[in-house]
């Protein structure tokens, strides 16, 4: 299939992209590079623009059979502080997406959700029919574009499958794509800087919540197995396969303070910590029952917490070694 893949310089989009490519897809990357990485669609047509720009799209749309749509802001916190970044970028600029692939013809969407959508669940591990009640804006927009989803899905015959993802970690194993984030807000890059001396310590966000350690609860789930997850479904609506959300996650919870244990573990190095406040829009505890993904498109994450932080770990290690070669690379001689 011909994929345009909205976001396709960021974290999670490029490994969908250089996954779609693995599997003998057509991908175009488009992205504004606002907060992504030229260098992390390194392999793939990039074509850079916003998804904002109506006109442009109709023509990068043009001959497409799917959308893949990674492209949104997700910070949780800045979402607190400005949501009107968050409305603009994932809700207005992502109907303008939305609109221009109706126009076009395409009718198959693969959407970039988040478990931000059901707020502080009821029952934990998660399902899919919890209800949606999210307490933070970047949820709430997240939440409006799957409403959107299922509106035009009624209206106009889309065919859409919404990934809530639950929290992305880890690197490809190849060590050329990563986490590329800034500022960094993401536990275990800023856990491994932690451990590298590359920060003074890592800041833990409250160890006062109702959970064993009494630090949050999340469910990592590695970005390939994500970037698996998103070529399956894309191949599930090839298949005629009907517009459904599916919660991606291992199932499994891990708190704060055991990744700071396994990044220690990896690394070798201590990792200072200091505790601070909660944050503003933090569950307790977040962990995903993906048991529908596994019956809907036969996939399961395969990566444990140790692939995560073993991965992301080489990734950085890469980095800082590709950094400090090219910062002792003599200079290019001028030519007059």
């Amino acid at each position: 299939m011909k994929v345009l893949v909205t976001g396709g310089a960021g974290y999670v989009g490029c490994h969908g992209a250089r996954e779609l490519k693995r599997r003998g897809h057509e991908v175009v990357c488009y992205d504004n590079l606002t907060t992504g990485h030229r260098s992390l669609s390194k392999g793939c047509d990039l074509i850079v623009g916003d998804i904002a720009d109506g006109e442009r799209l109709s023509s990068v749309l043009r001959g497409k059979d799917a959308v893949m749509h990674f492209a949104a802001f997700a910070y949780v916190g800045e979402s607190v502080k400005n949501p009107r970044k968050y409305y603009r970028n994932n809700v207005e600029a992502a109907l303008q997406l939305l609109n221009a692939t109706i126009d076009a013809g395409i009718r198959n969407f693969i959407f970039s959700s988040t478990c931000a959508v059901y707020g502080v669940p009821g029952k934990v591990p998660i399902p899919e029919n919890t209800v949606r009640d999210p307490i933070n804006p970047y949820g709430v927009t997240k939440l409006f574009l799957e409403h959107a989803l299922e509106n035009y899905s009624a209206a106009y015959g889309l065919r859409f499958v919404a990934l809530r993802y639950f929290n992305a970690a880890g690197a490809d194993p190849s060590g050329e794509i990563g986490e590329m984030h800034d500022p960094e807000t993401h536990l275990i890059p800023l856990a491994l800087e932690a451990a590298a001396g590359i920060r003074p310590e890592l800041e833990i966000f409250g160890d006062d919540y109702p959970t064993p350690d009494g630090t949050c609860i999340r469910d990592y789930i590695h970005v390939n197995d994500l970037a698996d997850a998103h070529v399956r479904a894309l191949e599930y609506l090839a298949e005629g396969g009907p517009s459904v959300a599916l919660n991606l996650g291992t199932g499994m919870g891990y708190s704060v303070k055991q990744v700071v244990s396994e990044c220690e573990k990896v690394t070798g190095n201590p990792l200072p910590v200091k505790v601070g406040m909660r944050r503003t829009g933090d569950p307790p505890i977040l962990v995903a029952d993906p048991s529908l993904a596994q019956k809907t498109l036969g996939w399961k994450a395969t990566r444990s917490l140790n692939d995560i932080v073993s991965s992301a770990w080489n990734w950085m290690q890469k980095s800082a070694a590709a950094k400090a070669t090219a910062a002792q690379a003599p200079a290019p001689a001028h030519q007059g």
